[in-house]
C-alpha cells in the first residue's frame, strides 16, 4: 500500500527503513503522518521476513514535534474530541514501542516533543551531534502526556522531572547522558554509524533477538500501554484548559504566551 508522507523500503538484508517525508515542515506530526506511521509498522509487524527496522527523517530534521496546522485544527476541539485525537497518537507510540523486531532510530536536526517521543520508543538511537532534543509542551501550556510512559521508561524519573517540567531543550550529548540516545556522532558520519549499528544487530539470531526484546519487557514488568487512558485524558484536559488554549494561540500567532518572561 502506498504512502504519501513517508517512505518504506526493505533491502536484501531484510532491513526495513521507514523515513518520515515531510521535509518542508521538519517532519512534524499531524493526523495523516501519524496514521501512515502506525499503518507502516503494523504492516511490518506482519512481515515475518523483516529482521530490523530503521526510523529516520528526510530533510533538515528527524521530527520537530506537532504540526502547526494540525494544532490549529484541534484548538477548538472539545474534551471528547481531544481524547479521540490523542488516542490516535497513543496508538502510534504503542505500535512502535511494541514492534517485535529491533527498532533503530537515526536522529538529526530537531527531535522535539513527539520527535523525542519517537526516539524514546526506539531500541537503539544514533544522533547527530548537533541534534536538538526536548519536551517543550509545558511552555505552550500542555503536557508531554501521551509520550510520557515511553520517555520515562527511557530517561528515568530524575531526567523526566528536569525536562518535562521546565520544557527546556537539551543537546545530543545530554540526551546520551540521560539514556535517550545511545551514540552521538558528527552529522557527516551519521550514515556510516547507521550501517555499523545495523550490522551489529544483524549478528544476533533473529528468533533470539525478538525473544530478548520480549524478555526485557516481561522482566521489568513495565507495560507503558496500560497508562494510555491516564495519559490521553491528561493531554485532553490540558488542551482544553485555559493555559493550553493560550499557549496554542501563542504558538499559532508566533508570540510569547502570557506567562513567559
Amino acid at each position: 500500500m502506498a504512502y504519501e508522507l513517508l517512505t518504506l523500503e526493505i533491502d536484501a538484508r531484510h532491513v526495513a527503513t521507514v523515513t518520515l517525508d515531510r521535509p518542508e515542515v521538519h517532519n512534524a506530526l499531524d493526523d495523516r503522518l501519524m496514521a501512515e506511521l502506525t499503518r507502516a509498522f503494523a504492516e511490518l509487524e506482519k512481515d515475518e521476513s523483516v529482521r530490523i527496522a530503521v526510523l529516520a527523517g528526510n530533510g533538515k530534521s528527524f521530527c520537530a514535534g506537532g504540526d502547526l496546522n494540525w494544532m490549529r485544527s484541534t484548538k477548538g476541539y472539545s474534551r471528547e474530541e481531544n481524547i479521540a485525537d490523542s488516542n490516535k497518537l497513543s496508538m502510534l507510540y504503542a505500535t512502535l514501542r511494541n514492534f517485535s523486531r529491533p527498532l533503530i532510530g537515526i536522529v538529526h536536526g530537531a527531535a522535539l516533543g513527539g520527535g523525542s517521543g519517537l526516539a524514546a520508543v526506539c531500541d537503539f538511537v544514533v544522533a547527530a551531534d548537533d541534534t536538538k532534543f526536548g519536551f517543550p509542551e509545558t511552555r505552550i501550556g500542555i503536557l508531554p502526556a501521551v509520550i510520557s510512559p515511553y520517555a520515562i521508561e527511557k530517561i528515568g524519573f530524575s531526567a523526566a522531572r528536569a525536562y518535562f517540567i521546565s520544557g527546556m531543550p537539551f543537546s545530543a550529548a545530554t540526551a546520551k547522558e540521560i539514556g535517550l540516545v545511545h551514540r552521538v556522532v558528527p552529522r557527516e558520519k551519521l550514515d556510516a554509524a547507521r550501517e555499523e549499528i545495523v550490522g551489529e544487530f544483524l549478528k544476533a539470531a533473529p528468533w533470539a533477538s525478538r525473544k530478548a526484546k520480549t524478555l526485557i519487557s516481561n522482566v521489568v514488568g513495565y507495560d507503558a500501554t496500560a497508562f494510555a487512558k491516564i495519559t490521553v485524558e491528561a493531554i485532553a484536559d490540558a488542551r482544553v484548559g485555559e493555559e493550553g488554549q493560550e499557549g496554542t494561540d501563542a504558538v499559532l500567532s508566533r508570540r510569547k504566551p502570557k506567562w513567559a518572561p
